[in-house]
C-alpha cells in the first residue's frame, strides 16, 4: 500500500483561507466545523516579532490516535491508500477520537451525534481531481501524494513545528516547509 499524505509550504503560504473555503464548501459543514482549518501564529518579543500561518487538516497518521480510541470501528486505515476514514454510520457519537488526537482533528456534530473529519476528498480523487483545498490554492502551497514522492520532491520538509504536538505520538502523514519563525518556541496563537 502507497501511503498518500499532504505537503505544505508555508513559505509560499499567505493565510488567505481559500484552502478553507474550499473545504468547507465541498464538506458543507456546519458554522464552526473545520476540516481545515488556518491558524495565524507570531513569535518574538516587539520589535522583533514575526508571524505565520499554519493551514491544519486531519494528517493521516501511520499510527492514529483517533483509530486506537474508537471502539465502534467506526475510523479505520484505507487499504488502498492509508488515509485514515471515518464511517458515520458506525459512529456512536462518544467523541472518543476527539478526545485522542493530539491535533484536535475530528469533529462532533451534536445534532447527528456523529463524527467527522477530512478524508482527502475520497470521492473527488476517485474521479482523478485533487482534494479540494490543495485544487483551490491559490499559492500552490498544497500537495497530496504519496508520503515517499512528496519526501522526494522537498527532501527538506518536516512533520515537527512549534505548534504540532511530538510527530512520534502518531507519525503523522503531512509533511512541511516551514517559515523559519515556525521553528521558534513560545508561539502565539493570533485571534481575528
Amino acid at each position: 500500500m502507497a501511503k498518500k499524505g499532504f505537503y505544505f509550504n508555508q513559505v509560499l503560504c499567505t493565510g488567505c483561507r481559500t484552502c478553507q473555503v474550499a473545504c468547507k464548501d465541498k464538506n458543507d459543514t456546519p458554522i464552526g466545523i473545520l476540516f481545515r482549518n488556518v491558524t495565524d501564529y507570531e513569535v518574538g518579543i516587539y520589535p522583533d516579532v514575526k508571524a505565520y500561518h499554519y493551514a491544519a487538516t486531519c494528517n493521516h497518521c501511520a499510527d492514529p490516535a483517533c483509530l486506537q480510541a474508537c471502539s465502534t470501528q467506526a475510523v479505520y486505515v484505507n487499504e488502498d491508500d492509508g488515509t485514515v476514514i471515518f464511517d458515520s454510520n458506525l459512529c456512536d457519537g462518544c467523541k472518543a477520537s476527539i478526545e485522542a488526537c493530539p491535533y484536535n482533528v475530528p469533529q462532533y456534530y451534536p445534532e447527528l451525534n456523529i463524527v467527522r473529519k477530512c478524508d482527502a476528498c475520497a470521492q473527488l480523487r476517485a474521479v482523478g481531481e485533487l482534494p479540494a483545498c490543495v485544487g483551490s490554492c491559490t499559492m500552490r502551497a498544497l500537495e497530496f501524494d504519496d508520503i515517499d514522492a512528496l519526501k522526494q520532491r522537498h527532501p527538506d520538509a518536516v512533520n515537527r513545528i512549534a505548534i504540532l504536538p511530538d510527530p512520534t505520538l502518531t507519525t503523522p502523514g503531512t509533511l512541511s516547509s516551514p517559515r523559519a519563525a515556525a521553528l521558534l518556541s513560545n508561539p502565539v496563537k493570533v485571534q481575528l
